[in-house]
């Protein structure tokens, strides 16, 4: 195995301050190390290219089931299936393939990367999806699993709680559906949603990768939230939110709560925030305390990459928000931790 795992504490100071160039590199969201030793591997033993890192990374994960949360068998939707989201972009291009609500096809992210290579399209989504990954050469099958199956059944038993619905009936934090719609005013933008109060029930693997010749790419992949509606894709597969790549500056990918966070497409602001001169660290920090500045209860996190290979993260509403990282000067895939600010009770 060449995966050593390190965990250390890291906070604004931790960055390469000299003026060389630190590539190749990988970089994800959390400690799914087999992920970032897969794209290492081959980007560097293989020789393949940044978008083959991306791919080869977060496919690792998607077999594994990192987490649960990444790949098939986990996060039920309300009616009890597994979908999934996943994209891919290519920082020299900017050429993206995604994918939302796919259903039974396991290789999200190499279905987003024929999106991206075989078609002019940019997202599809649902049964469409399904039906075009099929046609690219894919097995159709079931994403339910043992562990899936028993989430679902725990949720029904718990009169569907959590859920994410709102101004119907009836009341849906003590019922489930199905549902109809009351007329009530719709709540304040600052009113606390569902979505914000539920944790530990999502996480993404965002993945940057820049390679031997410089080329940078990104890519996410997601079994997304736990009970949402069917038919729900959250921010991973949207481009600027989940992830975003720009080859003349560099790239983010961010992870948390979807439907709060992709209205602020973080991982385009932070590329904004490179532009402006900010480095790694100050680019992540302030593009997540624009979510938290109005969404103080949320969950959010980002991982920020320039284009010389120095890297940067920050978060909110965890304790504390892991990363994996693999450069040319590291020894071993090194997992690094910074702390959050804190979500308002």
């Amino acid at each position: 195995m060449l995966t050593h795992i390190l965990f250390a504490f890291v906070s604004i100071g931790f960055c390469c301050s000299n003026a060389n160039d630190w590539i190749p590199i990988v970089v994800n969201t959390w400690a799914f190390t087999n992920a970032t030793e897969e794209a290492w591997r081959t980007i560097t033993m293989e020789n393949g290219t940044a978008l083959d890192g991306v791919e080869r990374g977060c496919s690792k994960c998607e077999e594994q089931q990192c987490d649960g949360t990444v790949g098939w068998g986990g996060s039920p939707d309300e009616s009890g299936e597994t979908t999934l989201d996943a994209m891919i972009m290519d920082g020299e291009t900017h050429d993206i393939g995604a994918v939302g609500d796919l259903r039974r096809i396991k290789n999200a992210i190499s279905v987003a990367r024929r999106v991206l290579e075989n078609t002019e399209q940019t997202f599809l989504v649902g049964d469409q999806a399904n039906q075009f990954a099929q046609s690219m050469g894919f097995r159709e099958e079931s994403l339910t699993s043992n562990r899936s199956r028993q989430i679902y059944h725990d949720w029904i038993q718990e009169s569907c709680q959590p859920n994410y619905w709102r101004n119907v009936e009836p009341d849906p934090r003590s019922n489930c559906g199905p549902y109809r719609p009351i007329k009530r005013q719709a709540p304040n933008l600052y009113t606390p949603s569902m979505a914000e109060s539920i944790h530990k029930n999502h996480d993404t693997i965002g993945m940057v990768v820049i390679d031997r010749d410089g080329r940078i790419a990104a890519g996410t992949s997601t079994n997304g939230l736990s009970h949402k509606i069917a038919g729900r894709v959250g921010d991973s597969p949207i481009p600027g939110s989940g992830a975003y790549v720009e080859k003349e500056t560099g790239s983010a990918a961010a992870t948390g709560d979807g439907d709060v966070m992709m209205r602020f497409l973080p991982a385009y602001q932070a590329i904004v925030n490179l532009r402006l001169g900010f480095n790694p660290w100050k680019a992540a920090k302030e593009a997540i305390g624009r979510i938290a500045a109005i969404y103080p209860k949320t969950q959010a996190a980002i991982i920020v990459v320039n284009k010389r290979g120095e890297f940067g993260a920050a978060c909110h509403g965890f304790d504390k928000f892991p990363f994996s990282v693999m450069r040319s000067d590291f020894s071993e895939v090194t997992v690094l931790t910074t702390n959050c600010t804190k979500a308002l009770n």
